[in-house]
């Protein structure tokens, strides 16, 4: 695994004050600016989780986590679309080598958009699907040439066919719409979340997935691919790029705080630095986005771990993993409101960055993947040794 901080960490550290600029750009735009992507691309944290063969470094997770957390803390937006779309890469290595190929033989910077929830129905035909539907959330969009997206096996009447099968299905850009207006949101608005539509678009066979073949590893057995990276559970490593993300918001909303905090003085003619209550806030919000980031690095690099010394990865592993994951997500952005509260009424005023920060992990929290019942459910049952339901299985 290594203890050094990847180079393309290194890379974002050092774009990180124009990626900090051009914040409040991509939240007027909606979307990512053509800067600020061209900063991402070439520090490459979406290539991390790619193979080498294709152009992209097969890191371990951890990098690609912390990578993710690096641009969180100087822009939020710009770090979600990393964490979301930078996952993509490790799936679609596990599909049929034909789809790689398609994807980034011509430019191994290609990206891929996705929502995951499974909208569409894809109705079988000779030689694949013939896919519709309408997908929220395309986090990335306007920027990716791809798109992953659910879809539900037909029954050739329109509806779902049973017993259900969910399939991942990749789209190059010519078979689905982009609309725009569909993403009018109070925090994240920099992410371009909009919604896609596709109108009977046939999908080849080889450019999907059967999703529960991702979530067993079957895929990449079924392939060859014998990379430790491409031996973990989908549902430990689809959550892990939109978690850092959050934390590295947190850290961001942190690093700000205390900066403005070392000269303010507050209407009592008290200088902040002077008043105990702000700094115990301070230090121990520190502490727990701290935690925050260790718990998940931790998490992801055990099961990697495990995986790479060939041993198997248990249902309460997974379990755990994603228990730690939801809860350092709530933990962090928990620190960040009461940071927040201490920051001073000019906190609010548009302005001042703080207040998207704020706007901004609250809104990732709302992501299913932070819901905390089912994982803390699920994991309860697994830790008693008890069988999970099939259907809380699939985030598990």
């Amino acid at each position: 695994m290594g203890g050094l901080t990847h180079e393309v960490v290194g890379r974002v550290e050092e774009s990180g004050p124009e990626l900090a600029a051009l914040a409040d750009e991509n939240e007027s735009l909606g979307r990512l600016s053509d800067r600020t992507v061209e900063l991402l691309r070439s520090a490459g944290v979406v290539r991390l989780l790619q193979p080498k063969e294709h152009g992209g470094f097969g890191a371990c997770p951890r990098d690609f986590a912390e990578a993710v957390m690096a641009v969180a803390r100087h822009d939020g937006a710009a770090g979600w679309v990393c964490g979301v779309v930078g996952v993509h890469p490790w799936e679609l290595a596990q599909m049929d080598p034909r789809l790689a190929h398609e994807v980034w033989d011509a430019d191994p910077d290609t990206w891929i958009a996705s929502p995951y929830m499974p909208n569409g129905i894809a109705e079988p035909v000779e030689g694949g699907y013939v896919l519709s539907g309408r997908w929220p959330f395309s986090s990335g969009s306007d920027h990716c040439r791809w798109d992953f997206l659910g879809a539900l096996v037909g029954d050739g009447k329109g509806g779902p066919a049973g017993p259900i099968t969910v399939l991942h299905v990749v789209l190059p850009r010519s078979d689905y719409e982009i609309i725009d207006g569909t993403w009018d949101v109070v925090g994240l608005s920099g992410t371009g979340s909009k919604d896609v539509v596709v109108d009977r678009a046939f999908v080849p066979e080889y450019r999907t997935v059967r999703q529960e073949a991702v979530q067993d590893g079957a895929a990449a057995e079924a392939i060859g691919l014998t990379d430790t990276l491409y031996r973990l559970p989908f549902a430990s490593m689809f959550p892990l790029g939109i978690t850092a993300a959050v934390i590295g918001i947190c850290e961001g909303a942190l690093a700000l705080h205390l900066g403005q905090q070392k000269d303010r003085v507050a209407v009592t003619g008290v200088q902040v630095r002077d008043d105990p209550y702000v700094l115990y806030a301070a230090g121990e919000a520190a502490a727990e986005i701290a935690a925050s980031r260790v718990q998940l690095i931790d998490g992801i690099s055990r099961l990697y771990e495990k995986a790479g010394s060939g041993r198997q990865i248990t249902i309460e592993d997974r379990a755990d993993v994603r228990r730690n994951q939801v809860r350092c997500a709530w933990r962090a952005v928990s620190a960040l409101d009461e940071i927040f509260a201490r920051s001073g009424g000019n906190a609010i005023r548009r302005g001042n960055p703080i207040q998207r920060y704020w706007r901004d992990a609250h809104v990732g929290l709302q992501h299913m993947i932070h819901v905390p019942g089912t994982a803390y459910h699920a994991n309860a049952l697994a830790r008693m040794g008890l069988e999970l339901p099939e259907a809380m299985r699939v985030l598990i």
